[in-house]
């Protein structure tokens, strides 16, 4: 991986972006940001984890960005509080994001009563229907689709061919990748006579300020009320939230992770790739889930759980140790049950013994 800027900066100005400390040559220019193993001269790295430290005695990036000298290894270090949290920023800098051009293609489609703010960016093919409210420097992809009465806040980013049904409301600079549908219908049915009748479902969607959902999302509106998500909350690709979820702040949800209808969940919260969470169950804040869990009863605040159903995480772990000796424990098993039989006839056989000699 390598980002570069053809002009350079400064070690000293990037130092003072990221208020850091420079142990070494602070006169440094550097163009580009490289992982450890393939950084050149003119570029920077980063060390977040001991195992790579071997790998900052050879590598021939010019800086390296961490949070301590490495003793014995000459280079120009960037002492920072968290290397990773600048590594991003860094990469951000060196390669800002691109904008599409500003205007409305001459292919999309505007309704009626349509508000659009400032600078915004409507690609080709798009289609925004009546009512719908644009706010200023928006980017809308090629393809993508805003319903009725639905609100994109300022500085969000639509990539194309996404999806967002009418009555939806979403916040300031959200991401929204490629793929994703979001008010698409909950999954209600009523049973009667034999047969599924489709409950409507007239709720809404709230996507909160900071939201990033990745590519073929799905969030479905409300039966009646609103699915929420929460600021800052961040879904991988191909996360499915049902019907009137609630999804407090900077919570991660990962890839292919299922939430079932009405289920609320608290802020900093972590649900792992694979996990699945029963319907109209309550998991509290900073909750871990690992993956593939099936979160089938309430969750306190701060527990960290996996399997299916969920239990805490070191049970699991005990138990997952456990598992691998089963063929073992299932042979021992059957020979101390063979061991005992025998004794069991050995014991009656003294016992037949004495009564007869008795």
């Amino acid at each position: 991986m390598r980002v570069a800027q053809q002009m350079g900066c400064s070690l000293k100005t990037i130092a003072k972006r990221l208020n850091g400390k420079i142990i070494g040559d602070e006169t440094l220019l550097i163009h580009g940001v490289a992982a450890i193993e393939d950084a050149q001269a003119g570029e920077i790295s980063f060390v977040t984890h001991p195992k790579y430290e071997k790998k900052a005695a050879s590598t021939l990036a010019s800086a390296l960005m961490t949070q301590k000298v490495f003793e014995g290894i000459s280079k120009t270090f960037l002492i920072v509080e968290d290397p990773y949290f600048c590594f991003a920023k860094l990469l951000a800098f060196f390669n800002p994001p691109k904008r599409m051009p500003t205007g409305i293609d001459p292919s999309a489609h505007i309704g009626e009563r349509v508000s659009l703010g400032e600078d915004v960016s409507i690609g080709p093919t798009v289609t925004i229907e009546d009512g719908a409210v644009i706010g200023d420097h928006v980017q809308i992809g090629a393809g993508s689709f805003i319903g009725a009465g639905s609100q994109v806040g300022p500085g969000t980013q639509v990539y194309p061919n996404v999806t967002i049904r009418e009555g939806v409301k979403i916040g300031r600079e959200v991401i929204i990748h490629s793929g994703t549908v979001i008010g698409s219908d909950g999954f209600g049915f009523a049973f009667h006579k034999g047969k599924y009748h489709k409950i409507p479902q007239v709720g809404g969607v709230i996507i909160e300020d900071d939201v990033e959902l990745g590519a073929n999302v799905t969030i479905d509106r409300g039966a009646l009320g609103q699915t929420i998500i929460g600021r800052g909350t961040k879904l991988d690709n191909l996360v499915h939230v049902g019907h009137n979820v609630k999804i407090g702040n900077d919570t991660i949800l990962v890839a292919q992770v299922g939430i079932s209808g009405s289920v609320t969940i608290g802020h900093h919260v972590t649900l792992a790739g694979q996990a699945g969470v029963v319907g109209h169950l309550t998991i509290g804040d900073h909750v871990v889930a690992a993956a593939k869990t099936g979160v089938s009863k309430d969750v306190p605040s701060g527990e960290h759980i996996s399997g299916f159903p969920h239990f805490s995480h070191k049970e699991w772990l005990k138990s997952q140790a456990v598992l691998r000796h089963l063929p073992n424990l299932q042979h021992q098993v059957r020979s101390l049950n063979t061991q005992i039989s025998e004794m069991e006839k050995e014991i009656k056989t003294l016992k037949d013994e004495k009564e007869n000699t008795s």
